[in-house]
């Protein structure tokens, strides 16, 4: 997979040819990999877990665990922010000293590729370091993956 937070895409590759092109949103700060930034990360990670495949379209997740409410089903405050929702798609950074470790740890800081409850913000920045897709996209998504597939942020393509 290689998403372009210039772009706010993510591209399913498979031998070499894009498959699949999602419209996603990306931080609405600045990319970054240091820790308590909120900036998307970059450079090469991998899918670490996948997490919600037994859960119904527009799921909420507090702590990876369901909280058995869609999120339509939540109250307006609740609805506000960004949740995540659907399926969650947790990410490792391969990188050492750019995305893995220290205080640029992607797995530590809990960035992960979710559904959102804000769908139409799809396609320019809005999220709060992760990488968000639309509900349908990422249920999509986590069916067509596995565990350990890789994917690289890039900040300019």
């Amino acid at each position: 997979m290689l998403v372009s937070i210039q772009n706010q895409r993510m591209y399913l590759q498979k031998e070499n040819s894009a498959v699949k092109t999602y419209v996603i949103s990306t931080s609405s700060k600045n990319p970054s990999c240091q820790q308590d930034s909120f900036g998307t990360p970059w450079g090469l990670h991998e899918v670490s877990d996948i997490i919600g495949s037994d859960q119904p379209l527009g799921m909420v997740f507090k702590a990876r665990h369901p909280i058995g409410k869609c999120y339509w089903e939540c109250d307006a405050q609740m609805q506000e922010g960004n949740l995540i929702t659907s399926r969650i798609l947790r990410l490792r950074g391969l990188q050492p000293g750019l995305n893995c470790g220290g205080v640029s740890d992607t797995f530590l800081r809990y960035v992960y590729i979710h559904g959102t409850n804000h769908e139409k913000k799809l396609g320019k920045p809005a999220s709060s370091g992760c990488l968000q897709l639309s509900n349908q996209d990422v249920i999509e998504l986590a069916d067509s993956i596995k565990i350990g597939t890789h994917l690289i942020i890039s900040l300019l393509y």
